[in-house]
């Protein structure tokens, strides 16, 4: 099937490719810091560790690959992978938001009010500003981002050639894949091959149960709240909420050394039963949500 054929050709140019990139963005780094020695920034970035690269690799290869991607898949429009015009769309994307913030903000305050987390006391009225706008703005690129890739790209394209159910599985199966990927850090220099021997690194699955099943969940409401509504709006809007959330959570909390983190999570959030269960009980409260549906240009099956 051709949607099959084009998300692993996808998947395999960002991962070999990316990985084949980032030794070159590396050096890259170094040389830029040698030509301007009194840069802060060029001396930070010459010194970030090499799963960075890593990283701004893949996440280059794949924001390159969404269009020719979307274009295999057989969508020669916005419209199609479920964003038309915005106009009209404030009411889904604000309802994906605060349901969003809602939920994950529940955790938050269930971990603080146990004492598996408290507040950074350390931190100043300028650092909290700075947060909340650097937290905003990294969920606003992801929640867009992972959405036209995630829900739009890959779950509208295979519900093109499978009934719904079995393409959000499979979709919700390569999201949670993907954001179960574990940070691989390299010793000794950089060469060549160093994103080829990262790579085998990137597979942890010491953690996977809760964490793959909660990002497993989370995939799942993200693709019914597309398909009930017929556009991305509300899953935009979702997506950002929870990441929002989720940055507050790790630059203005801190986590207690006691704290079991196989109930609570990590700094993740999404990887401990807590925030299973609050995903579960997520599902249940949005599957009888009045969502308004859209019309049945994106709803293929």
């Amino acid at each position: 099937m051709r949607p099959i054929r084009a998300l692993v050709i996808y998947f395999i140019l960002v991962f070999l490719g990316g990985a084949l990139l980032a030794p070159w963005l590396w050096h890259l780094a170094q040389v830029f810091s040698s030509v301007f020695p009194g840069s802060t920034f060029a001396q930070k970035l010459a010194n970030a560790p090499f799963h960075r690269f890593l990283d701004r690799a893949f996440l280059l290869l794949a924001l390159l690959g969404i269009w020719p991607l979307m274009r295999s898949l057989g969508a020669t429009s916005w419209r199609e992978i479920g964003l038309p015009p915005p106009y009209g769309q404030a009411k889904q994307l604000f309802g994906g938001f605060f349901g969003g913030l809602l939920s994950s903000s529940f955790i938050l305050g269930v971990e603080v009010a146990a004492g598996s987390r408290s507040f950074n006391h350390n931190i100043t009225i300028r650092g909290i500003i700075g947060a909340i706008f650097s937290a905003l703005a990294a969920a606003i690129a992801v929640g867009v981002l992972e959405e036209i890739l995630f829900r739009g790209a890959i779950f509208g394209g295979l519900r093109r050639v499978l009934y719904w159910p079995f393409a959000l599985g499979i979709s919700s199966v390569i999201f949670a894949f993907v954001h179960f990927l574990n940070r691989a850090n390299i010793s000794g220099p950089v060469g060549w091959n160093s994103g080829l021997v990262s790579l085998p690194r990137l597979f942890d699955f010491h953690a996977l149960i809760p964490g793959f099943l909660g990002l497993l969940l989370v995939a799942i409401l993200l693709g019914l709240a597309y398909q009930r509504t017929g556009t991305l709006y509300f899953s935009i809007g979702l997506h950002i909420g929870w990441v929002f959330i989720l940055k507050i959570f790790v630059s203005l909390t801190i986590q207690s050394p006691t704290a079991s983190i196989a109930f609570w999570g990590s700094d993740k959030m999404i990887d401990g039963w807590l925030a299973f269960l609050v995903l579960i009980l997520t599902m249940v409260v949005f599957i009888f949500l009045p969502l308004e549906k859209r019309p049945p240009y994106t709803i293929l099956n």
